[in-house]
């Protein structure tokens, strides 16, 4: 009896001790499509996660309620990520929270489909203000605690629309393009202190972005891509653990796109 009270103790301090050591992910734009599956998939997987959302109130809740009923280390924080002293404020009361923050996945964003002569002033700075400055804003301000550490990830969203451009699509298409470029250069500044950094350019994948096309658009989509269907969340979600994980720990300034053969 004493021998086995005394294994279960070493299995429950180990188990503890796994759960101490185990990484924090902030990530922007959780609450819905991409952001979501990426949230579920690494609390799965034992991180801690940080959820951020803005406007998905609702949806916010009822993934952190989820979680939490499965015993998942797991927060939530409204913030619009680009504006600068909401997104401190996040990062600190995630490094509060948690200890330190490890990983950082730039989601959050909007999309528009209009035409370019119709763009206004105010739609451009929306878009570059969500799509790229919310990049620069995190980034720059979770690098405060990582560069302490000598150690981060930081793994920025951007679209196969940044890689090859969208007709309609331009405001949407220049901030993606924006991402990409942020990347590779601040993955050369960062190497030299163990910070990866990379982007991850989906193609097409079924979330609400693309609820606005029709049964014939998403079908012309479909036949456009080898692999003959579009991408989901998870196809995504999985993409971004692995670009977390120890495995891609000598990957850094890369551009990833699953996009089933849409751009080759």
């Amino acid at each position: 009896m004493q021998i086995y009270v005394l294994r279960w103790k070493e299995r429950l301090n180990k188990k503890m001790s796994e759960i101490s050591e185990s990484k924090t992910v902030l990530i922007t734009g959780a609450s819905r499509g991409i952001g979501k599956a990426m949230a579920v998939l690494f609390a799965i997987k034992g991180y801690k996660v940080f959820i951020n959302y803005n406007h998905s109130e609702n949806e916010a809740h009822e993934l952190y309620n989820r979680l939490m009923e499965k015993g998942i280390s797991i927060a939530l924080f409204k913030a619009d990520v680009s504006k600068r002293e909401q997104v401190d404020a996040m990062v600190e009361n995630c490094v509060s929270r948690f200890g330190k923050v490890e990983i950082l996945i730039n989601n959050a964003g909007i999309s528009h489909q209009k035409m370019f002569t119709d763009i206004s002033g105010q739609e451009w700075d929306e878009m570059i203000n969500v799509n790229l400055k919310g990049v620069f804003n995190c980034s720059q301000s979770v690098l405060e605690y990582m560069l302490r550490q000598k150690k981060g990830k930081i793994i920025n969203i951007s679209s196969v629309w940044g890689m090859v451009g969208a007709a309609c699509e331009v405001h949407y298409s220049a901030a993606k393009a924006g991402v990409i470029g942020f990347t590779k250069a601040l993955a050369k500044e960062l190497g030299p202190s163990n910070i990866q950094v990379n982007c991850i350019a989906p193609g097409i994948i079924k979330t609400d972005m693309i609820n606005s096309f029709s049964e014939e658009e998403l079908n012309e989509l479909k036949e456009a891509t080898p692999l003959m269907k579009l991408g989901k969340s998870e196809d995504i979600a999985a993409c971004a653990l692995f670009l977390a994980s120890e495995n891609a720990d000598f990957i850094t300034g890369q551009v990833i796109s699953p996009n089933g053969g849409f751009v080759i």
